[in-house]
């Protein structure tokens, strides 16, 4: 009897849908076609000069050996200053572990927290990954749906409909990859104490914490009080803050005990990250700081851009987002439409439609388990912003009903 070739974990996991798309646009890039590609959420920016001379030190000084697992101590204190200067919270060295990006400190604290039968808290729209993680750690993702006529934005309401007793975990990403919905300080203030009287951990992204607009402030949900960050594990990372998404360098803040249990799994797995990164990000965290404003200054200026145009297309609507870099504008009313023998019915046909007809990439929505939108991202220049939504405004405008 021929066995299974792969295991059940591996066969309930779906792949990632922006690398999906980033790949059959990269197909149509090797035949020579002009693609512009809003699939992937990275920063177009270089990663800063002070921040490269520091893994070049690294490197000239010998520091190319392992590391202790969790991270070197210089990089966890830094960690710590960085968490009381911004986030007004205090760590320890020990409650820190450094990670192979914000992703691999996201699946250690799933494996460690979660068991067989566990239900997790995912509010949605959500991150690709956030799913199969959860799944991955033999949980089952609750589906929170958000609303977007309150712009997406999360409240203790959303989860009350869904929260039942094998809850364990409650994961909250703010501001929010794809929708860039930020919760409300009222809101996340009702969410602790919700939590904190069901006895639910929390697990909070934020790694969009500092590419925010207008008058919305970042607040970590561990902040809030002790018996909430006694509950809480915080991750982030200096990707998408630095500009540093290739350095992969993601950290994660808890409970001792906690983040002993995930530098176990991590012994495991990976062992220590990299040790030049690990030199990098110290300087990113501790370093200047100036160019975090110049980059948010910058994304604003797009996001402004995208936003207005998106709104001014034919049977398109986009809310406007309050943090992170996408845009996750509402197709649906192009179902029932034509051009030539190409018939609009879902979004995934107005996804392969964008990138047929105006050679343009973006994600479908229902990667982010919200049908019925695609996800653009402007982390890239404004000039590839114009041409790109020239391109899919010209195509949308062939469309017949």
């Amino acid at each position: 009897m021929k066995t299974k070739m792969f295991s059940s974990k591996i066969l309930n996991i779906s792949p990632s849908a922006t690398i999906a798309v980033a790949d059959k646009a990269n197909e149509l890039k090797s035949r020579g076609i002009n693609v512009i590609s809003f699939a992937t959420g990275e920063p177009d920016f270089d990663t800063s000069e002070n921040i490269k001379d520091a893994a070049n030190q690294a490197m000239k000084e010998g520091f190319t050996k392992y590391t202790t697992v969790s991270g070197i101590n210089e990089l966890k204190r830094a960690i710590c200053v960085k968490l009381k200067r911004d986030n007004h919270i205090e760590y320890s060295p020990s409650e820190i572990i450094v990670s192979n990006g914000a992703k691999q400190a996201l699946y250690n604290a799933f494996m460690t927290i979660c068991d067989q039968g566990d239900k997790v808290l995912l509010p949605t729209p959500c991150y690709v990954s956030f799913t199969e993680q959860i799944k991955l750690a033999g949980a089952t993702p609750v589906f929170v749906p958000t609303k977007e006529e309150n712009n997406f934005r999360l409240t203790l309401e959303d989860i009350k409909d869904k929260y039942n007793p094998k809850i364990k975990v409650f994961l909250l990403n703010s501001p929010n990859n794809p929708s860039g919905a930020m919760v409300k300080k009222e809101d996340l203030n009702q969410i602790a104490d919700f939590l904190v009287d069901k006895g639910v951990w929390v697990i909070t992204d934020e790694i969009y914490e500092n590419i925010i607009y207008d008058s919305n402030k970042h607040i970590s949900i561990a902040s809030l009080n002790k018996k909430i960050k006694e509950q809480a594990i915080i991750v982030n990372g200096v990707s998408k803050t630095y500009a540093m998404t290739g350095w992969r360098v993601g950290y994660a803040a808890g409970p001792k005990e906690v983040i002993s249990a995930m530098t176990k799994l991590q012994g495991h797995v990976t062992g220590n990250i990299n040790s030049i990164a690990q030199k990098a990000a110290i300087e990113a965290l501790i370093g200047p700081q100036e160019v975090v404003e110049m980059m948010r200054e910058e994304y604003t200026r797009r996001r402004n851009y995208i936003i207005k145009r998106l709104n001014s297309f034919k049977r398109i609507s986009c809310n406007t987002p309050d943090g992170a870099f996408y845009a996750f504008p509402n197709i649906s009313k192009l179902y029932g439409t034509h051009f030539e023998e190409k018939i609009i019915n879902n979004e995934i046909d107005v996804v392969n439609y964008i990138l047929d007809e105006a050679h343009v990439a973006v994600v479908p929505g229902k990667a982010f388990e919200c049908p019925d939108h695609v996800r653009l991202t402007f982390a890239v220049s404004m000039e590839i912003i114009k041409e790109g939504l020239n391109r899919i405004e010209a195509a949308i405008n062939k469309l017949k009903i």
